[in-house]
C-alpha cells in the first residue's frame, strides 16, 4: 500500500492518547478506535507511521499491532490470557532444574536462583524447584496471589506480557521484564539457559540460531511496548 499521509503525530483524546494521520485518528484492524494508555506509548507509534517511506510496510509496524492485539483479542476476554499466564507459573522453566548431581545444575543455580528469588521477594510468594520435568503443582497461595496481580494489569500489559512470557516458558522472566530496572538481554539469555549450554557441549545450530535471534528481538520489542504503556508511577 501507497503511503497515503504526510505527518504522524500523538494527540490527547478522551481516555488516553491516540495517533493521527493527517489529522485523522488510526483505528485497530477490527475499526475500534484505538486509543493507547500513554503519551510515551503514542509518540512511538507515531514515529513507526511517521518513519514509513512511499510503501508502508506492515512488518515495520510492530507496536501498531500490539496495541490492535491488546485491545481487538486481550481486552475481549482478559480472564483467557490471565489463565493461560498463570499456567506458566505451574510450569515455569526457571524452577525445573536438573539433578544436583549434573554438571548443568550448578549454571541453572547461579542463573535461575538469583532471578527466583527476587522474584519471590516482590511478589511476597514461594515457589519449590522442581528436579526432573515431572510435573508438581506450585503452592496454591502463590498462584492465588500471582493470579490477583495479573488480574490488575489492563490489556495493553497483558498482551506484551504473553509474548514475553510464552516466549521464555516463565513467567517469573515476563514479570521480572516489567521491572523498571530490568536488563532484557539478561532476562533473555536467561530463558535460553538450557540452548547455551548444549551448544557449548555440542557446537551451535545456525538454524536454531536464527531462530532465536528473531524471538529475542519479538521479545525485546514486547518489553518496550509494556514499558511504554505502563504510567511511570506503575513502574
Amino acid at each position: 500500500m501507497k503511503r497515503f499521509y504526510k505527518q504522524a503525530q500523538a494527540e490527547r483524546c478522551e481516555g488516553g492518547w491516540r495517533v493521527t494521520l493527517d489529522g485523522r485518528p488510526v483505528k485497530t484492524q477490527k475499526r475500534t478506535a484505538q486509543i493507547v494508555p500513554t503519551q510515551e506509548l503514542a509518540e512511538a507509534m507515531a514515529a513507526e507511521w511517521q518513519a514509513q517511506g512511499d510503501t508502508l510496510d506492515p512488518k515495520t509496524l510492530p507496536l501498531r499491532d500490539m496495541a490492535d492485539y491488546a485491545m481487538d483479542v486481550i481486552a475481549t476476554a482478559p480472564e483467557a490470557t490471565v489463565s493461560k499466564l498463570l499456567a506458566y507459573a505451574e510450569t515455569d522453566t526457571l524452577c525445573y532444574r536438573a539433578d544436583p548431581d549434573e554438571p548443568f545444575f550448578r549454571r541453572q543455580s547461579e542463573v535461575w536462583e538469583p532471578l527466583v528469588t527476587a522474584f519471590e521477594a516482590r511478589e511476597n510468594i514461594a515457589l519449590d524447584r522442581i528436579s526432573g520435568v515431572m510435573h508438581r503443582a506450585q503452592p496454591e497461595a502463590s498462584l492465588a496471589s500471582l493470579q490477583a496481580r495479573l488480574n490488575g494489569f489492563g490489556p495493553f500489559v497483558l498482551a506484551p506480557l504473553e509474548v514475553m512470557t510464552s516466549l521464555s516458558a516463565s513467567l517469573c522472566i515476563g514479570l521480572s521484564a516489567l521491572e523498571k530496572d530490568a536488563d532484557g538481554e539478561a532476562l533473555w539469555n536467561a530463558a535460553n539457559l538450557e540452548e547455551d549450554w548444549q551448544a557449548e557441549q555440542w557446537g551451535q545450530d545456525s538454524l536454531a540460531a536464527e531462530r532465536r535471534a528473531r524471538r529475542k528481538d519479538e521479545f525485546l520489542r514486547a518489553m518496550t511496548f509494556a514499558r511504554l504503556a505502563l504510567h511511570r508511577d506503575e513502574l
